[in-house]
């Protein structure tokens, strides 16, 4: 589906100044045509050839729909399928999932950073008590957070088989890493008494209490911008200083804020890769000639 809007920006694009890419992707309702191509960086890009999550499934709800951002690379869907059948065979139900991306990817109109080429995905921390929810009942249901309101330890929502899900998810060889609180990290790296390989993958970030994301590598054929690696090792030791600095902050390092970091919805489209304006529609930007 092509919004009023979208046609709207499409007709007007090559008139336009620059318009923010947040608009413009925001507007579309529907994938670009061709195969799917995840274009650009996690945090400035695009894709093509998006597929969306069915809403219901026999493991799985897509949550907030009003959004329009369940919507990812195939390989994406594939494994949120896949994982909500690990996570019934844990013994909950199947998986709520939240936000994936836009029809297109590009910048969204309010919340994320990422989640802009297909290959990010946040899954609930709520245990899934019914698969069979409206869609206004899952504008209004909130997920729970796995850690205690002193941000010090884990509440009474974890289960045995969150740490199942996380295991199975960071197991999968798609998977190129997963943001989650630092609780929840250092917590798992005290229980695991097996293999300790999957907790590399597990990076401690702020405010992933309620949700878990997960990130993709670049699928064949994505022409993806290379992230910085994972450094080696567990990172258990990494997680740990992270939640020492909650419990006393003036052991954080003095750090100075970028003067360059921009949010990407101030971002234009002409500061996406080249690719990203073929997606909407837009014209491809004359190159200059080295005559």
């Amino acid at each position: 589906m092509l919004t009023a809007a979208a046609a709207a920006l499409t007709m007007t694009l090559p008139a336009a100044a620059d318009p923010l890419a947040k608009d413009v992707f925001g507007a579309f309702g529907s994938a670009s045509q061709g195969p799917a191509v995840s274009i650009g960086n996690y945090s400035r890009g695009c894709a093509q050839g998006l597929v969306q999550l069915p809403e219901t499934g026999p493991t799985w709800q897509a949550m907030r729909l009003s959004r329009g951002r369940n919507w990812g690379h195939p390989v994406m869907i594939d494994f949120l399928i896949g994982l909500s059948r690990a996570a019934n065979q844990a013994g909950w139900q199947g998986l709520y999932i939240g936000d994936i991306g836009q029809p297109r990817g590009g910048p969204t109109l309010s919340g994320h950073a990422s989640h802009q080429i297909g290959l990010d995905a946040d899954i609930w921390m709520r245990p899934p008590g019914s698969l069979t929810l409206s869609r206004q009942q899952r504008e209004n249901i909130s997920s729970t957070s796995a850690v205690a309101s002193n941000g010090l330890g884990l509440s009474g929502n974890w289960t045995p088989q969150h740490m199942s899900i996380l295991r199975a998810a960071a197991s999968d060889s798609r998977v190129e890493r997963i943001f989650t609180d630092p609780v929840v990290k250092v917590a798992m790296c005290q229980m695991e008494t097996g293999n300790r390989s999957w907790l590399r993958k597990i990076r401690p970030l702020n405010n992933h209490d309620y949700h878990f994301h997960v990130r993709l590598n670049c699928p064949p054929g994505s022409i993806c911008e290379r992230q910085n690696p994972i450094p080696a090792g567990d990172g258990c030791a990494e997680a740990a200083e992270w939640l020492a600095i909650r419990k006393n902050p003036s052991l954080a390092k003095p750090s100075t804020p970028n003067p360059n970091y921009r949010h990407p919805r101030t971002y234009r489209l002409s500061e996406l890769p080249d690719q990203c304006r073929t997606v909407v529609g837009a014209p491809r930007r004359a190159r200059s000639c080295r005559c």
